[in-house]
């Protein structure tokens, strides 16, 4: 049976959507990394497969380009409520993640906020390869850590434009300090309720905008004492809102939009189950 699907943005982090409620889920790491391939593929940040779920409107899944699984996507995430509350005309709903269950909600101005969940600090649960303090890290430039479900490494810079993203970010992706990589943002203090941020992303490449990343960074931020609790966050694609009060959920608020739906053919498909 072809496999249909949906391509959205929240502000040039590109997703798909594979709704796969009320039918087998096919999708496997070597199906994700052959539909991100940009080239042979369908092109996309994450992947998000839509399940049949017993306590909400429906459990995700995501996928990163290169196959790998994570537990967390705010993008993603904003971009599945989306369609879901427009699929029933409401205005609220619920999903489930490996994070947990995540309430979703359309704003009066039509953006998406989703409570992403508490982060977490302890270095096991970043992970990091050893115990430390995870708000200054030992590496050059003293960057801070947590995990939005995903790790974040954050460092803060006086001039972001004379940061070489591109060879830094896959460096500190792969550091050792990191078992599983890391995110890594690059943040430029505006003011408190102001940042510029780049971002090189773990299994992907620099990224125009981040959902979870843009938590990270404002999460460490706040934990530094260099921001409020309010915090609009300029992407290069784009910006959002983050909200965190430093105890309970963060809360992540922007657009999205949609591109194109389409069906992966029986052959592809075929292709993408046996031998890629």
């Amino acid at each position: 049976m072809p496999l249909s699907f949906h391509k959205m943005h929240a502000n040039g982090d590109d997703f798909v959507i594979v709704d796969v409620r009320n039918a087998a889920n096919p999708v496997t790491s070597s199906m994700a990394r052959r539909m991100g391939d940009r080239n042979r593929g369908i092109g996309f940040n994450q992947l998000v497969v839509v399940l049949d779920c017993d306590d909400a409107a429906a459990r995700l899944l995501f996928w990163n380009a290169d196959g790998s699984p994570l537990d967390t996507c705010g993008s993603a995430t904003r971009g599945t409520a989306d369609r879901l509350m427009r699929e029933s005309s409401i205005t609220s709903i619920v999903l489930r993640t490996n994070r947990g269950l995540l309430v979703c909600e359309r704003t009066c101005s039509g953006e998406i906020a989703v409570g992403m969940g508490k982060p977490r600090f302890d270095w096991s649960d970043i992970p990091l390869s050893r115990k430390m303090e995870t708000a200054f890290l030992p590496l050059a430039g003293g960057p801070a850590a947590c995990s939005m479900g995903n790790p974040h490494c954050t460092y803060f810079v006086e001039d972001l434009m004379a940061i070489d993203i591109a060879t830094l970010g896959p460096a500190i992706e792969t550091n050792p300090l990191f078992p599983v990589k890391s995110n890594v943002h690059f943040v430029q203090v505006i003011d408190r309720a102001h940042i510029r941020l780049r971002i090189w992303e773990r299994g992907g490449a620099i990224a125009l905008g981040s959902g979870s990343c843009s938590c990270g960074a404002v999460v460490n931020g706040i934990r530094r004492g260099l921001l409020d609790n309010s915090v609009e966050v300029e992407c290069d694609g784009g910006t959002v809102r983050v909200q965190w009060d430093g105890e309970g959920p963060v809360l992540l608020i922007g657009r999205v939009e949609a591109v194109f739906s389409g069906v992966i053919a029986d052959e592809l498909l075929q292709d993408l189950q046996g031998n890629y």
